[in-house]
């Protein structure tokens, strides 16, 4: 084995002064010593795989849009050309910041005085509705009545069988008039009891004298203040049996009402003037207490119903003019009767009554009607629909163009949607209402707006 190159053991031990020597000394230096090249190898791969990997990083981050094209087979140039305007876009946006104009367009907006009717949906409803209930248990003995028949006010609806009724009715009566015949003879009772007393005070008035001269005893004397006493318990007992008496009058008049009452509860009578909306109770039927006899409604005045929003409520009041169209296409005319003072809690609307003449019948109950109640005039805003939108706070309003060309926001009330557009309150007379682009500008923004007409 051939002794080693002692120039290797010189390069081994200047090995840690390879940093500060040249690429050519260190090129002479491995080339002269095997384990020198072997440790410039195991140094210089890990540095190069760092800087492809590194490379490969940038081009993948950096690079994206460029590499996907180049994969997907597109011509690349086209990200470097969009590459500019992005820039552009930026420096548009931060001068932006700095005083440029936004464009925006606007409409030239006058208030118009518009019809604020309340429009709504509704139905008829009869004027009265009574359901004819017995209110004692008895077999009906009258033919019935098949609804769809006109009654009039105390037409007999239902006859009932009076059973032993009328013998109760007679047997109070007597004991009414058996009452009434005591008075006289506990009337009498009381007289005779006062005379009685009169009689004792006499006596012993006139006993007393004698007693006092010495002419009577004391018995009596005492015989005379007992005989006293006891006719003033007569008149007392002949005073209670004529309380009682009258208390047995008043009795058998109760009684005698009661039984009268009883009778006529035994025939049912229409309420009032209507039709009848179900058949009268069949004849030989068993009727309890609160059992159905008829239902009588009343058509000749109808009623028409509508749930009226809470944002239009305060447009209604009583005795407007209101007008329906029926879905049969009649149009009816009335006025309002009646205004709900709570609402729906689950629609939160209030419900509105509307009478309406119908001499005729021709309106029938539970029909659908289009109901239009008048009210006052206003002056409002008719805009797209699109004008519309909201602040931060989730208000209901619109963008206008200020007098110094700034952005602005204003509050609105929605009065009216209709298919032309929609009608606002809460703008002064005139203003200048960015209809497009108002969703891209804050409050004070620099306008550049341009104007077009509103179409009618």
């Amino acid at each position: 084995m051939a002794d080693p190159n002692p120039a290797c053991f010189i390069a081994t031990a200047e090995c840690d002064l390879l940093h500060s020597v040249t690429l050519r000394n260190t090129v002479d230096l491995t080339e002269k010593c095997p384990i020198l090249e072997s440790i410039f190898t195991m140094r210089i791969i890990p540095l190069l795989t760092a800087l492809v990997v590194t490379l490969g990083l940038y081009a993948l981050v950096m690079e994206r849009d460029s590499l996907l094209a180049f994969a997907r087979g597109e011509d690349t140039t086209e990200f470097e050309d969009t590459a500019p305007e992005a820039d552009a876009r930026t420096e548009l946006a931060d001068a932006g910041d700095t005083g440029v104009h936004v464009a925006v367009v606007a409409v030239h907006s006058k208030a118009r005085a518009i019809d604020n009717a309340v429009v709504l949906r509704g139905q008829t409803r009869a004027m009265r509705q009574v359901n004819v209930m017995a209110e004692t248990a008895s077999t009906v003995i009258s033919e019935p009545l098949r609804k769809g028949a006109s009654v009039e006010k105390g037409d007999v609806l239902c006859e009932l069988d009076p059973g032993t009724r009328p013998a109760s009715l007679l047997e109070a009566r007597a004991r009414l008039a058996e009452a009434r015949a005591n008075v006289p003879a506990a009337e009498a009772r009381l007289e005779e009891a006062k005379a009685v007393l009169e009689e004792a005070r006499i006596n012993l008035t006139a006993a007393t004298k004698l007693s006092e001269g010495g002419y009577a005893s004391e018995t009596r004397l005492a015989s005379a203040k007992a005989a006293e006493r006891t006719a003033q318990a007569a008149i007392a007992t002949a005073e209670g049996g004529l309380t009682s008496t009258h208390a047995g009058i008043e009795s058998a008049i109760a009684a005698v009402d009661a039984a009268e009452k009883e009778m006529d509860r035994l025939v049912l009578h229409a309420p009032f003037n209507g039709i009848l909306e179900s058949d009268t109770a069949e004849l030989g039927s068993l009727l309890q207490a609160g059992s159905l006899c008829a239902t009588v409604i009343q058509l000749d005045t109808i009623k028409l119903v509508g749930y009226v929003p809470e944002t239009s409520i305060n447009h209604v009041s009583l005795g407007s003019k209101a007008g329906a169209r029926l879905a049969t296409g009649k149009q009816v005319a009335g006025t309002v009767s009646f205004i709900s003072r709570s609402a729906d809690e689950t629609t939160r609307t209030f419900e509105v009554e509307i009478t309406v003449a119908n001499p005729d019948l021709a309106i029938r109950d539970g029909q659908t009607a289009e109901i239009v109640i008048a009210a006052e005039g206003t002056k409002a805003h008719r805009l797209p629909q699109s004008a519309l939108t909201l602040n931060n706070e989730g208000q209901l309003g619109v963008r206008v163009v200020r007098e110094d060309k700034t952005a602005g926001f204003v509050p609105v009330t929605l009065l009216r949607d209709e298919s032309t557009g929609v009608w606002i309150d809460g703008l002064p007379e005139e203003a200048d209402v960015i209809t497009v682009g108002q969703d891209f500008v804050t409050e004070g923004v620099a306008l550049d707006p341009t104007y077009r007409e509103m179409s009618e």
